[in-house]
């Protein structure tokens, strides 16, 4: 059921004519997804020194909150433009991205990370001022800086595989990975 909606919906956006352009034009879908990588690279380059710095890895001499401080205007923009030219990567090509298997599993991951996030932030405010000033995090800060590395690692690394999808609709008969990968069409022929 879901995946039908899901699929319908990608053909309603792949019929407009500003998801055709994107594809079509001769650069901007390049132009699109080079600076979807970049701000990619500040924000998460952000996260990942403000999650070394709370396990004692990076500058254990410098109080995390002026850490995290200093990086949180940089991060959030990346963040923030990197989202945008993902939702408008999802556009130019839906129904394609909507049938990725890697896409699907980036996205879960990607709400466990913002899950992690805000648990993260929320201990994080709750024990500053106790151990500002010590090279490593308290535990639960530290646990909470493992779980964002591996998942935004994760979210990466399944990024990167979606344009290079050898697990698509048409290369795969296994009805496990053709109902994951949302391949309603190919589900119905079986």
């Amino acid at each position: 059921m879901i995946n039908e909606l899901l699929l319908q919906f990608a053909h309603w956006m792949e019929a407009q004519e500003y998801s055709q352009m994107l594809v079509a034009g001769y650069y901007s879908y390049s132009w699109l997804e080079a600076t979807h990588v970049l701000t990619l690279m500040v924000s998460i380059g952000s996260l990942f020194i403000i999650d070394f710095r709370m396990l004692g890895w990076v500058m254990p001499n410098v109080p995390a909150s002026t850490i995290a401080a200093r990086l949180h205007k940089p991060m959030i923009i990346g963040f923030v433009i990197m989202f945008i030219t993902g939702a408008l990567l999802v556009y130019a090509k839906p129904v394609e991205t909507i049938q990725s298997l890697w896409f699907r599993m980036k996205m879960i991951l990607l709400l466990l990370a913002f899950i992690n996030a805000w648990i993260f932030n929320n201990r994080l405010k709750s024990a500053k001022g106790n151990w500002d000033n010590d090279p490593v995090a308290p535990g639960p800060l530290r646990t909470g800086a493992i779980i964002s590395l591996v998942l935004w690692c994760g979210v990466v690394t399944l990024g990167r595989y979606i344009p290079y999808d050898w697990v698509d609709c048409t290369n795969t008969t296994n009805t496990t990975i053709l109902w994951a990968a949302g391949c309603v069409d190919q589900l119905n022929a079986l």
